[in-house]
């Protein structure tokens, strides 16, 4: 089974709501079952499309919940598994019954596997490893067995101990040798001294994770875990923010972040980065990329790093989360297996960093504009001063007052944000009409319309997107290729997410609650469609001119979610395609023979299938000298794509006037951010084709007034 992984926001609506759909009353004074019966209550309700609480559904919970408790199969024994297995069909009629039998017996069980864990890694870390011995580690545990005794679970433990140490042993050995290298007279540490340094390193991280991160779990949390499964089951985006996670949400929502600026996701056991906050630390050291994997991290007043592989997230980011000015060093893995050390400096993140930003470019005797939108951001409590839409708004009037011939609206990495923004910002580039159709089950559709006549731009414009732009981004280049408003440039298809949610807040479907605090649930509640009536549900928007990219070959969309909800069409409404000046086919044509034969394109295809294979691999020698020879390969191997960052056209990009007139009263290294950007924007080869296209349909302007004077003199 495919992990989920998401990230802790909703994507399309950002406000709590309020469950009103109910006057049923909810008295168990138990908090747990009262849990249970709220949840399962508000999803069968109001979930747009629920399942049934049936055997299949509880077939699925039980093995889906097993694996999130025991992902690696590290705790759990055969006969564990046996008995469990009397559950593996009634679990759906122990939430119809209220019954927490399945999870209590679970919880209990593995409670007491910790404990006989903590004493099987400290006797197996008390004993030197022999790395010259040939064998391996498969790390792919999607059809591994439970074992059958202690002896197999000892020899599994140690598989994976050899392996976290043999990491270790190899960062002491590079150390030795680079100390010896910069001093020959220095006397380098034995083989037995460097492995002994590395074991004891994996002690240490290992009994800070048991004792701060899951000795410091309690009932409450391993219960959320439980009700997290549940409604998982019913689609990616349905889930439960236990009271904890509640409150990082509401942190999140009052703008600020503290610690690397970067957005973390879970897949399989790997913490992820999924994208960097422009102006964070993170963003500012350009040690880290979107995709990279974080395996240890290390405090600086700290000796050893922990291990994080494995951890649940909410545990991981306590690690890499920190008080500003304070120092973390991450252990990372290049998504071409290369693993590196990166320090980064703490600090307070403004969210305002990921608001909408412009950029202007010269070409060839033409002056284009880019703006960067990283989300359709809003702030509910002051919708009218505060979204994306105004913002964008603004940007393209300054864009105007400059004189630019054509506009790149860049949606690559955007996860998307608010429905009613888009509907907005769409209204900006068509005169009036429908944007996107919305409908909930057994409900009409609705369909969201611009009713503003005003166009804030009309010239020649291009959409730039890519595998994991989601959502609100999805909508906006789905209605501008569907008014044939803009060329669509990115990957083959955007991430294919077509559901609407609403955070339900617990507290507020019960009149009188006065058990604590019972989070709150993100709900699908429906699912919304192009105007042309298909859904990019699954199937995204697909480009105009597809181009590859890092994630081409990577499993990152909906499709590759557990539970996602199927593909489907309804009526298109009734909208009027743009009148443009060009002719479409041959723009796009024209588009598509260029990237072909665009050899900076060609070496990225290449990366990103010479990734795959890496990623694909899952098999580890435990011999040093293979496993050496191996990373030294891929180090090698890497090297053949380093072309790929030293990229740079011959375009220089500069701020709007606008922006230029802020730098010289600027607190917030605003004209750096900007330099920064710049300098990426001059090496981006995406955003050089978008002003090729930019440049022919502004070409295919000139012809035609060219033709209508030619037609006038006449």
């Amino acid at each position: 089974m495919k992990k989920n992984f998401k990230v802790l926001s909703l994507l399309m609506v950002l406000a709590f709501a309020s469950c009103s759909f109910t006057s049923k009353k909810f008295s168990n004074p138990d908090k747990d079952k009262k849990l249970i019966e709220l949840i399962t209550f508000v999803i069968e309700n109001g979930h747009f499309d629920p399942i049934d609480f049936d055997d299949a559904f509880s077939e699925e919970l039980f093995s889906d919940y097993l694996e999130i408790v025991d992902p690696v199969k590290r705790y759990f024994y055969a006969s564990d598994y046996k008995e469990f297995s009397k559950y593996k069909t009634s679990l759906d009629d122990q939430l119809k019954n209220v019954d927490i039998s399945f999870f209590n017996l679970v919880h209990q069980r593995v409670l007491e596997r910790i404990e006989e864990v903590k004493e099987i890694y400290r006797d197996i870390l008390a004993k030197p490893f022999d790395y010259t011995i040939d064998e391996d580690l498969d790390t792919n545990y999607e059809y591994t067995e439970f074992v059958k005794n202690k002896r197999e679970m000892k020899d599994r433990w140690r598989k994976q101990l050899k392996f976290s140490t043999l990491s270790n042993y190899d960062d002491i050995y590079e150390e030795e040798k680079r100390a010896k290298e910069k001093d020959p007279e220095y006397v380098m540490k034995t083989d037995e001294v460097i492995e002994k340094e590395a074991r004891e390193a994996t002690l240490k991280s290992l009994d800070i994770y048991f004792n701060d991160s899951v000795d410091d779990l309690n009932r409450d949390d391993w219960f959320a875990v439980y009700l997290n499964t549940i409604v998982e089951e019913f689609d990616p985006h349905t889930y439960y923010l236990a009271p904890r996670g509640k409150e990082d949400f509401d942190q999140r929502m009052s703008g600020k972040l503290e610690g690397i600026g970067a957005r973390l996701q879970k897949r399989m056991d790997y913490i992820k980065i999924v994208e960097l906050i422009s102006g964070g630390p993170a963003w500012k050291s350009k040690l880290l990329e979107v995709e990279d994997v974080i395996l240890k991290v290390k405090q600086e007043d700290e000796d050893v790093a922990v291990d994080i592989v494995g951890m649940r997230i909410g545990d991981a980011i306590k690690y890499i989360k920190g008080p500003k000015g304070t120092k973390v060093t991450l252990t990372i893995k290049r998504m071409d297996g290369t693993i590196k050390d990166v320090t980064i400096t703490r600090d307070v993140v403004e969210l305002m960093e990921t608001y909408a930003k412009s950029s202007i470019v010269e070409k060839d005797g033409l002056r284009f504009g880019v703006i960067d939108l990283p989300s359709f951001y809003v702030d509910f409590k002051d919708y009218k001063n505060i979204n994306a839409a105004k913002d964008v708004k603004n940007e393209i009037i300054r864009l105007k007052k400059d004189g630019i011939d054509g506009l790149v609206l860049d949606l690559r990495n955007n996860g998307g944000g608010s429905l009613p923004t888009v509907v907005d910002m769409a209204g900006l580039f068509v005169k009036e009409g429908p944007v996107v159709q919305v409908r909930g089950t057994g409900q009409e559709k609705e369909v969201l319309r611009d009713t503003d006549k005003s166009i804030s731009w009309d010239g020649p414009m291009v959409v730039l997107v890519n595998e994991i732009s989601a959502s609100a981004s999805e909508i906006m280049a789905a209605a501008m290729q569907d008014y044939k408003r803009a060329i669509i440039i990115g990957g083959k298809q955007t991430y294919g997410k077509g559901t609407v949610q609403n955070v339900i807040d617990l507290n507020n479907v019960l009149r009188n609650n006065s058990g604590g605090d019972l989070g709150a649930i993100a709900l699908t509640t429906k699912k919304y469609y192009r105007i042309n009536g298909g859904s990019v549900q699954l199937e995204g928007v697909k480009s105009d001119v597809e181009v590859p990219g890092r994630f081409s070959y990577i499993e990152v969309g909906e499709k590759d979610k557990d539970n996602p909800l199927p593909y489907d069409e309804i009526d298109a409404a009734n909208y009027t395609p743009w009148t443009s000046y060009y002719d479409y086919n041959a723009i796009v044509a024209k588009s598509k023979a260029r990237m072909a034969n665009n050899e900076q394109l060609k070496l990225i295809d290449e990366n990103a299938k010479w990734v795959k294979t890496k990623m694909d691999n899952t098999k580890f020698s435990l011999n040093f000298e293979k496993y050496k020879a191996e990373l030294d390969k891929n180090e090698e191997e890497a090297k053949r794509f380093d072309a790929i960052s030293d990229y740079k056209t011959n375009l220089t990009f500069d701020s709007t006037s606008y922006e230029k007139s802020l730098f010289e009263n600027d607190t917030t290294d605003l004209k750096e951010k900007r330099i920064r950007w710049h300098e990426s924007l001059s090496q981006d080869v995406y955003v050089e084709e978008a002003l090729n296209v930019l440049e022919d349909l502004n070409g295919v302007s000139l012809d035609k007034v060219a033709a209508t004077q030619q037609q006038a003199k006449e």
